[in-house]
């Protein structure tokens, strides 16, 4: 049998997810990525619901600092990422499920510093639709997070600085842009 590029045949009782095509293994990973930021949104708006939005923001920053430094020690060990550089924090970065919806673009500009520049990002672009004025709030504070938790896990001395944040002046400007630099 061949590698399956879909599962609209039959029911395989010993499927295993080598038996499908890399092009069709790396679509479902994105869609593990999505339902995985997915699972996100659904939380923070249940929790918003139950006990307003100040809970429901300070539960998410706690739940992404936890999770951040979870996903980050269970990559660098999967994918034998070594070392406590500027480089290895960017390869891990580029591995998280969150990265793999966004349209971005790491820029190592030496040893000690690299910028990351977001392009497109699906968050961003469902809270600018919803018109809430939330943007600036939830990229400050929760992006701002998470960047500082995955920089934290390589070394305390790696500084985040954040160089662009919503609102942007229209859709063609890039969402954010962060620096990551040795102090």
């Amino acid at each position: 049998m061949g590698k399956l590029i879909d599962y609209s045949g039959d029911f395989l009782p010993d499927l295993k997810l080598s038996d499908f095509s890399p092009d069709t293994l790396v679509q479902l990973l994105k869609l593990y990525s999505k339902l995985y930021m997915a699972m996100d949104g659904f939380w923070y708006l249940s929790v918003k619901g139950r006990a307003g939005d100040k809970e429901a923001l300070a539960c998410d920053i706690k739940v992404w600092e936890d999770m951040v430094k979870y996903e980050t020690l269970m990559i660098k060990r999967q994918l034998k990422i070594r070392g406590s550089d500027i480089a290895s924090l960017m390869k891990v970065t580029q591995l998280c499920p969150w990265f793999q919806l966004t349209t971005s673009n790491i820029e190592i500009k030496d040893s000690r510093r690299a910028i990351l520049t977001v392009a497109s990002c699906p968050t961003l672009e469902s809270l600018e639709a919803k018109s809430e004025g939330t943007e600036y709030e939830t990229c400050n504070v929760v992006c701002r997070k998470i960047n500082e938790s995955i920089a934290a896990h390589f070394s305390p001395n790696i500084e985040v600085r954040c160089l662009k944040l919503p609102p942007r002046g229209s859709r063609d400007d890039i969402c954010c842009q962060w620096e990551f630099m040795f102090l």
